[in-house]
C-alpha cells in the first residue's frame, strides 16, 4: 500500500475519492481509486474497463460499490 506524505498527494487522494464517490450514486459498476505515476490517483469506472488486468487490481487504494441495481 502506498503511503501519503505531502500535500498534494494527499488532495490528490481526496479528490479522486469524492470523484468515485460521486460516480457510484449513478453507476451499475464499482468505482476504484488507483495510484498513478504521474497524476498521483485517478477515479475509474470498472464498466470502462471490462474486467480489470492484475496491473489495475494491484494498483487500487479505494473502491465504492456501484449504487444502482439492477434487479427490478
Amino acid at each position: 500500500m502506498q503511503t501519503i506524505t505531502t500535500a498534494a498527494d494527499n488532495a490528490a487522494y481526496f479528490a479522486a475519492v469524492a470523484h468515485a464517490e460521486r460516480r457510484a450514486m449513478h453507476s451499475y459498476f464499482d468505482q476504484h481509486v488507483i495510484t498513478d505515476d504521474e497524476l498521483g490517483y485517478l477515479a475509474i469506472d470498472e464498466g470502462d474497463y471490462g474486467a480489470l488486468s492484475l496491473g489495475i487490481i494491484e494498483r487500487i487504494v479505494y473502491s465504492v460499490p456501484g449504487g444502482i441495481i439492477d434487479e427490478l
